[in-house]
């Protein structure tokens, strides 16, 4: 997500301050990318140069500045609310780039890096699933707590405002984007072990210098072959001579 138009969303809703901006940007997305202050505060001093916000007025108490979007800010964000992201430029994934190379290297085990990776993929998405669930788990509690009419489940319910709804939806929306994509990924590591095992195997590598003594072997194997081949002709070949002391041979 865009951290420059994330905080234009949040500045739409009223005056923060860098700080608060950071906090509100984690909550509403689980904590899933993090923000620092000085990368909002980044932000905050590119967007005021581009004429999208402005300081809202003299630092607090605490020397805090808060920052208000612009009429210029609010158009560019309506844009980008109602405009489709751009999935042309694919960002580089570590994953893609380190089984391509490693498919390509002879020293390499690249069955043994997916098999890997597919380990680690699970036990992730293990992890979000089980986020998932205790999320779910809250939900449900506090929608149980709203249906009883006891005192306490009315003051649970009056502190618990529609904002922090919003927020746990926010988080659970987040949360099953990642489930998906870590699926996605178990399927594709398996589809690339299918391909690997499909794939004919790699020859090995021959030492240097090894191809010449390769050629020169057969050529003397060949020459001492067709010695003893010529031999074994001229044996086979040589004229039988009769002698005339044999009982069944001719005289002369």
């Amino acid at each position: 997500m865009s951290v420059r138009s994330g905080l234009m969303a949040l500045l739409a809703e009223g005056e923060k301050y860098g700080a608060q901006l950071r906090c509100e940007f984690e909550a509403r997305t689980g904590g899933t990318w993090p923000l620092n202050v000085g990368q909002v505060y980044t932000t905050l001093d590119r967007l005021a140069r581009d004429g999208l916000v402005e300081v809202a007025g003299e630092a607090d108490a605490e020397g805090r500045i808060a920052y208000r979007l612009t009429s210029a800010g609010h158009a560019e964000l309506g844009t980008w609310w109602t405009t489709p992201v751009d999935r042309t430029n694919t960002p580089r994934d570590e994953l893609t780039i380190k089984l391509a190379l490693a498919v390509t290297a002879h020293d390499v085990d690249v069955q043994r890096v997916a098999q890997t990776q597919r380990t680690a993929t699970l036990r992730h998405l293990h992890d979000l699933t089980r986020l998932k669930r205790e999320s779910l788990g809250r939900t449900e509690g506090a929608a149980e707590g709203r249906s009883r009419p006891d005192a306490v489940a009315r003051v649970a319910h009056l502190a618990a405002p529609r904002a922090a709804a919003d927020n746990g939806l926010a988080w659970l929306l987040v949360l099953e984007h990642l489930i998906f994509a870590a699926e996605a990924e178990v399927r594709w590591l398996d589809h690339v072990e299918t391909m690997l095992a499909r794939r004919p195997a790699r020859s090995a590598r021959t030492p240097p210098g090894a191809g010449d003594a390769d050629q020169r072997a057969p050529a003397r194997s060949t020459a001492s072959d067709s010695t003893r081949s010529t031999s074994t002709f001229a044996t086979r070949h040589e004229p039988v001579v009769v002698s005339s002391t044999d009982p069944g041979g001719d005289h002369p």
